[in-house]
């Protein structure tokens, strides 16, 4: 069966092809940091204007680079939820053209099941179960998974997502956008030590997590200093703020493992991406016997493999998809147990929505928090 994933919950539009008997077959990409640099941050409106310029040239790139034709493609699979409602839109009714044009079934995919599953790309898959870590742009939370499409809720952020909190202290330095990346590599050049920055909630006795102190404090620290602010000092609370954040995320972690009794790891989304949380995480696991898997680093970011392989992975366990040409996005959804299984009620209300909802209940309100 092959699959052609969707992926436009946001600012990277991304499309793949994925091949049950041969695994991934090609992935494209197109990132809108370009577009979106001059104005410090996404512009909704800019974002879902480029995913409709972009889709027809990258589905034929990805056609072409997978070796196959429209017509050899099996299912269709797009991001029905969270991020950015219009740019959600733009790939869901992308997905259900095709769907009507070729009379395939296209299945709506949940995008933080797919950051969920995407370490299974890789060459060193994990086995279920695992405790996942799934720390983002707009979200940070820890799960046990058990299977496709059983999930467990552990904690969440209960404010700015450690990636969300990347991006406001690297504006606080002043840096580039985008900010977190750019924070990143000014912290490999600063000094461990200098400053003493809160770890929040690390002793909270829960899985959950609190970042906007964290941010406050360096715009505390900034405030203190004064303009402007060296390159040694902008170094040197970049450092000391990437250490906070991968003490917490590390030690939450596996205190969850301990809870759970298990003893694998998934690291997911775009933070994991970073080098000194991978540093600590491999730390602590090579100290404790335990295992951590990570997505190769290509598809830590948003990425239409990551839908393609999860829709997958959920056609074969026997997930309905709705009727043909019927399709809705959900800018705000909980991954919850259950999403899209045959004969559930969320299921149900997918398949029973009009061309275009918002969402499957109607809600034309809110925004999803979307990955950087």
């Amino acid at each position: 069966m092959r699959v052609l994933g969707i992926e436009s919950s946001c600012d990277e539009t991304g499309l793949a092809v994925y091949d049950t008997a041969r695994g991934l077959l090609a992935h494209v990409l197109h990132s809108q940091i370009a577009l979106h640099a001059e104005y410090g941050g996404v512009v909704p409106e800019l974002a879902s204007r480029d995913h409709i310029r972009r889709l027809t040239p990258l589905l034929r790139e990805v056609l072409r680079k997978a070796g196959c034709g429209l017509r050899d493609i099996d299912a269709l699979a797009y991001t029905q939820g969270p991020g950015l409602a219009g740019a959600l839109l733009t790939g869901a009714a992308f997905a259900a053209g095709l769907s009507v044009s070729l009379n395939k079934p296209a299945l709506p995919v949940h995008h933080l099941e797919g950051h969920l599953l995407s370490p299974l790309l890789a060459a060193d898959a994990p086995e279920f179960p695992f405790v996942a870590l799934l720390a983002s742009g707009g979200h940070t939370q820890l799960m046990t998974v058990t299977g496709v499409g059983r999930y467990e809720l552990l904690g969440e952020t209960q404010d700015d997502a450690a990636g969300e909190a990347f991006d406001k202290t690297a504006q606080l330095l002043g840096l580039p956008y985008p900010g977190g990346p750019a924070l990143s590599r000014l912290a490999e050049t600063g000094r461990s030590g200098v400053f003493g920055l809160p770890r929040p909630m690390l002793n909270s006795g829960d899985f959950n997590f609190s970042f906007a102190g964290l941010k406050t404090a360096v715009a505390t620290r900034v405030k203190k200093q004064g303009a402007p602010l060296s390159a040694s000092f902008k170094a040197d609370i970049a450092r000391a703020f990437e250490e906070a954040v991968a003490d917490v995320l590390t030690q939450k972690s596996f205190a969850a493992l301990r809870r759970a009794d298990m003893r694998r790891l998934v690291a997911a989304g775009g933070v994991c991406a970073n080098l000194r949380l991978r540093e600590r995480l491999n730390a602590v696991a090579r100290e404790k016997n335990c295992r951590v898997h990570y997505p190769p680093l290509e598809f830590c970011t948003d990425n239409g493999a990551m839908i393609a392989f999860a829709a997958a992975l959920r056609l074969q366990a026997g997930a309905m998809p709705p009727p043909v040409g019927a399709f809705a996005v959900k800018p705000r959804w909980m991954l919850l147990s259950g999403i899209n299984e045959p004969g559930t009620e969320d299921e149900r209300a997918t398949a029973e929505c009009a061309t275009g909802a918002i969402d499957a209940t109607g809600a034309r309100e809110g925004r999803g928090s979307p990955d950087p």
